[in-house]
């Protein structure tokens, strides 16, 4: 993998995310929540922030874009829809761009449902994606803006990635989200197991991200709404995938 990628804890359960090229020096903020934390990483680290990609206009996402572009000048890369208030941005873009951090390459993929502008970014060569706060490890993003078929057609194209994918969500909710799963399905091998290595990093005081999107694809109640097995958890056996994905989205409001 060419690319260097470090996490920064950031505000309450936020991820900040940085994405370096050794090659070239370039490096990206995925998402900027908050500046100190980010410059923290990017002076120990050695490097000079060159971009920031937002996934969303949340303001938990964007709090330290303005600071982190007066120290470093960097690139500020959004999504296109311009209804959104995003803070001084350089350029917009939509689904199957290509953003170019030094030789690494971005494909976008537009996810629209816990905002209408909300986009991730795909490091193909690099077997990455940053989901923002459309899909977390073992839950999705709740909906502010958008439908649910809308959201459903967006985890639709996570699923359809590589399982070898490494996925870097915009919060740490797991170890909540591990329990709302156990409502739905408390016998799902994959998920009993992804269970048990949360709780021994939790414990550990270590991040429950990365994780891979083929444990994903089978412990996520969430990705798997179209899965008998799921409609069946919540009394919907026989159901549309939309039908069961609304009602797991409504009982995880209601957690």
């Amino acid at each position: 993998m060419a690319a260097e990628i470090r996490l920064s804890p950031c505000l309450n359960d936020n991820f900040g995310y940085l994405v370096h090229d050794a090659s070239t020096g370039a490096t990206a903020a995925i998402d900027a929540p908050d500046a100190a934390p980010i410059r923290d990483t990017l002076q120990r680290e050695g490097w000079t922030l060159t971009d920031i990609l937002l996934t969303h206009h949340h303001g938990d996402h964007v709090g330290g874009v303005a600071a982190l572009k007066e120290a470093y000048g960097c690139r500020v890369v959004a999504p296109h829809d311009r209804t959104a208030a995003l803070p001084l941005v350089d350029l917009r873009v939509a689904q199957g761009d290509v953003v170019k951090v030094g030789s690494l390459l971005a494909r976008v993929l537009e996810t629209p449902g816990h905002t209408l502008d909300h986009v991730v970014y795909v490091f193909d060569d690099d077997k990455v994606v940053f989901t923002g706060d459309t899909l977390f490890s073992l839950g999705c993003g709740r909906l502010f803006e958008g439908s649910y078929p809308m959201m459903w057609d967006s985890l639709l194209k996570l699923r359809a990635l590589p399982d070898d994918m490494l996925m870097y969500c915009g919060h740490e909710y797991t170890a909540a989200n591990v329990k709302f799963a156990l409502t739905i399905e408390p016998t799902n091998p994959a998920l009993l197991a992804r269970a048990a290595e949360v709780t021994e990093l939790r414990s550990a005081g270590q991040p429950t991200i990365p994780v891979r999107l083929g444990v994903e694809k089978s412990a996520n109640v969430f990705l798997r709404a179209d899965d008998p097995a799921v409609a069946a958890g919540v009394r919907l056996k026989g159901a549309d995938p939309i039908a069961v994905f609304t009602e797991l989205r409504e009982r995880k409001n209601k957690f």
